[in-house]
Formats: structure tokens, sequence, C-alpha cells
């Protein structure tokens, strides 16, 4: 018999100011603060506390081929102790190599992005990435091709 587990990553009624404020690293804050307000502009969406340390904008509904179904943040993030992470479309290394090799140093992970420091990307790179993720969630992106 299958057994149905409650996701733990959920919106909340948690305050997203009081979340970024209380992050302990004055620079990983102002760079959380920057790129709440980047990911705001772009998807469109008001931040989100989902669980307790992601902050996330909108959602989609997705379903797995395991018939596993969920809802998660179109964009989203959480500044970590040694780096933000966006949660952002899997599999854009391969999608989107032309702009992951503009955007800066960064590493990636299943449908994560890495960043130490937001000076050191480009800006408008990283932009159009989350613009592409929101595409792509949003249905009006199903491009599995490459740049």
């Amino acid at each position: 018999m299958a057994t149905s587990r409650q996701p733990v990553t959920v919106p909340t009624d948690a305050s997203v100011d009081d979340f970024l404020a209380a992050v302990p690293d004055e620079r990983r804050r102002a760079d959380a603060l920057r790129l709440c307000a980047i990911l705001r502009d772009v998807t469109g969406e008001p931040p989100v506390m989902w669980g307790p340390s992601i902050v996330g904008f909108g959602s989609y509904h997705y379903v797995y081929g395991s018939g596993h179904t969920g809802d998660w943040p179109l964009a989203g993030f959480s500044p970590r102790k040694q780096q933000l992470v966006l949660y952002l479309v899997g599999g854009y290394e391969e999608r989107y190599p032309t702009l992951l090799a503009r955007l800066g140093p960064h590493k990636t992970g299943k449908g994560c992005l890495y960043l130490k420091r937001l000076d050191d990307v480009d800006e408008g790179t990283l932009r159009e990435l989350v613009e592409r993720t929101v595409r792509v969630h949003k249905g009006v992106d199903r491009s599995h091709q490459p740049e």
C-alpha cells in the first residue's frame, strides 16, 4: 500500500523581512536583500517563505513520471552560510550553456545554482536565467534544446 508524505517545504506565514534581517553575515544579508528584489522584479510575484529557509516567488505544480506531485516556487533562493542557493529549473546546464558561461563564477546542482557573491556575477544574465526558469515552469517554454 502506498503511503503519502506531506511535503516539508510549503509556503508559510513567516516574515521574509524577518528571515532576511536575521542572516548573520552582513555581506550575505545584503546579497540576499538584493537577490530578493531581483527575483520579485523578474517574476512579478511577492516573496513568500517556503519552509524555514527558502524565499520563493510564485508557484507551479509538478508531476513526475513516478506519479509524485507537488508544488514548488517558480523561482526561489536561500542565503546559506557558504553561498546563495538559487532554485531554478532543472537541466538548465544543458538548456542554457551560453548563459551560464556568461554568468560568472558559479556552481550548479540538480535545479540549484550556487553563487558566492552577487557582485561577482552578471546581473543581466542572472535575470535572464530566472526569466527562462519562470517561462519553463509556467509551460511557456517547453524547449529542451540547448541555446
